[in-house]
């Protein structure tokens, strides 16, 4: 079976929406589009900017549907305030990537429960109140970053570990999968780990904390790019980078 794309995804499930009777968010035509709504969880990181456009980008391409996008600004109170705006206003389906599992599992349950589709998208939610989750396997991401790691060091050094969010599945797959590869390698030591919530100002902060207790660090694993990048740059500060690596997620 052919993998599908986001927007035959969302297509579909407006469709299906609309086929249960509930004329929420238009009639899908010209003049009375579906409105979609999307909730995005903060914009401060490239991929997530890049997200948003491509969505912007397909739904332009279809004249019965409307796009209406809210940024969450990393507040999960305020991502769960715009989700419930955005069900008042009668969307007939929610795209969201949330900031946080927990906080944004009620909302989503409850616009799931009012018939509105809703997709899911990056970081998950509680249970199974939602039509759709699209994103990576990240405990297998984890797994080849520390094989490759144990791979890189042969088998030995110190490592820091700066971690996305712990709050959300991504941050706790990527750190899960990380530990099982190294684990059967006793050589490697993980000798500072700190959530640095996947911001870049964070990680360069807590590399330098790393820095200033451990003189010996051979490589750092962030759980994404940013992470990584502020880890080099507190590092180069102190004139250690040249001796270390930095591995990172994302690919950015």
């Amino acid at each position: 079976m052919r993998r599908r794309t986001l927007l035959e995804i969302v297509l579909s499930a407006t469709a299906l929406g609309a086929c249960g009777g509930d004329k929420r968010g238009g009639q899908g035509t010209k003049a009375s589009p579906w409105v979609i709504g999307m909730s995005q969880c903060n914009l401060g990181e490239p991929w997530r900017v890049q997200m948003n456009a491509d969505i912007e980008a397909a739904v332009k391409a279809h004249e019965n549907l409307k796009l209406v996008t809210k940024d969450a600004q990393n507040d999960s109170l305020k991502q769960r305030a715009q989700v419930e705006e955005l069900v008042a206003q009668g969307i007939a389906l929610l795209l969201i990537s949330p900031k946080e599992t927990a906080p944004l599992t009620k909302p989503v349950a409850e616009a799931f429960d009012k018939g509105i589709p809703v997709i899911v998208l990056d970081r998950e939610v509680e249970g199974d109140k939602f039509t759709s989750f699209i994103g990576g396997d990240n405990e297998k991401i984890g797994r080849a970053a520390g094989a490759w790691i144990a791979k890189a060091l042969g088998g030995k050094g110190n490592v820091v570990e700066l971690k996305g969010l712990m709050t959300s599945t991504p941050a706790q797959q990527r750190h899960k999968g990380f530990r099982d590869a190294i684990k059967e390698h006793a050589g490697i030591e993980v000798v500072f780990e700190a959530d640095m919530q996947w911001l870049e100002p964070n990680a360069r902060k807590e590399m330098a904390s790393a820095l200033a207790s451990h003189p010996q660090i051979d490589l750092v694993y962030a759980h994404n790019d940013p992470g990584a990048h502020g880890a080099y740059l507190a590092a180069k500060d102190a004139g250690r980078a040249a001796g270390m690596k930095f591995v990172g997620i994302d690919a950015l």
